[in-house]
């Protein structure tokens, strides 16, 4: 069993966007600039905004972060996307998810230029994405790609079974999985209500688990030799811990590894690569080479 080790290819690859953007700068280019939005006080969005600022300035970016409460109105929230799509100085930017109840995400999400949604919700993105044209691939599936193109791990005509349906990792996973550019692969979506779930996880070469319930894939699901990429963080107690809690992923980790040939731990795996496909996409944002402007 290798353990693929998201953190380590994480920061090789922000090192050289980092030299990719000095010698932009080098040549008279302009420094790429990614702004975020962030509302109200919830812990794991915290987290998530501090880590992408410090991801910018790692990969040579400038950053700006923009804060609201939690009460600040959809009509407040909407003026400052306006804003933020028509600050030229601005290459990228996301309103970091999710958001208050009385505030429709989707309608903020279709508000973004597309041509700066470097998080990749926006329907022009993701309907661009699933026809196989240059876009903004959200980064949760675009760091897996990533970690299996750099372990060298073999996808076209494997049987790949995604765990979960979500917008933003499962329906977009399942995509790219089997387009012939991207994973070339055979792929099955299961979910909450599949039927035949541990049968299907059973014949699979790839799971990809983003289910949102930790310890759900067992030893008995997966097949010896099977790749295994767990995009779980659930936050679970642990009185052992100062945070009072640890991150879980959707794979019982100590049973399941004995099994693969490849597995993501939790943390360290997919979650790196999520904050440095958001580099990626701004990198390419900044040199405006996806779309026309």
């Amino acid at each position: 069993m290798q353990l693929i080790d998201g953190k380590a290819t994480a920061t090789a690859i922000k090192e050289e966007i980092a030299e990719e953007v000095k010698m932009i700068m080098e040549n008279g280019g302009k420094q790429p600039h990614l702004a975020a939005v962030l509302v109200g006080h919830d812990g794991g969005s915290e987290t998530y905004v501090k880590n992408k600022v410090i991801a910018c300035e790692q990969c040579g970016f400038k950053s700006t972060l923009i804060r609201y409460e939690e009460d600040v109105t959809e009509e407040e929230l909407l003026a400052c996307v306006d804003r933020l799509n028509h600050n030229g100085d601005v290459d990228g930017f996301i309103v970091q998810l999710p958001l208050p109840k009385h505030i429709d995400e989707q309608k903020v999400i279709e508000a973004i230029d597309y041509r700066k949604d470097v998080d990749g919700f926006h329907p022009v993105n993701v309907g661009r994405m699933a026809i196989g044209l240059p876009c903004f691939i959200s980064a949760t599936p675009l760091g897996i790609l990533t970690l299996l193109q750099r372990y060298h791990i073999e996808t076209s005509g494997k049987k790949c079974v995604i765990l979960g349906r979500s917008n933003i990792v499962g329906k977009p996973m399942a995509q790219l999985m089997m387009q012939k550019q991207y994973g070339d692969s055979t792929v099955t979506v299961c979910h909450s209500h599949s039927k035949t779930l541990k049968e299907e996880c059973r014949e699979a070469d790839i799971i990809i688990a983003a289910i949102g319930q930790p310890n759900f894939v067992t030893a008995d699901m997966v097949k010896p030799g099977a790749v295994v990429i767990d995009v779980g963080t659930t936050r679970v107690p642990d009185a052992t811990r100062k945070s009072g809690y640890r991150l879980n992923g959707d794979v019982k980790f100590d049973e399941v590894a004995e099994r693969c040939s490849f597995i993501t731990p939790v943390p360290g795996g997919v979650g790196p690569m999520t904050i440095c496909s958001l580099m990626k996409n701004t990198l390419a944002a900044g040199k405006k080479e996806l779309y026309d402007y």
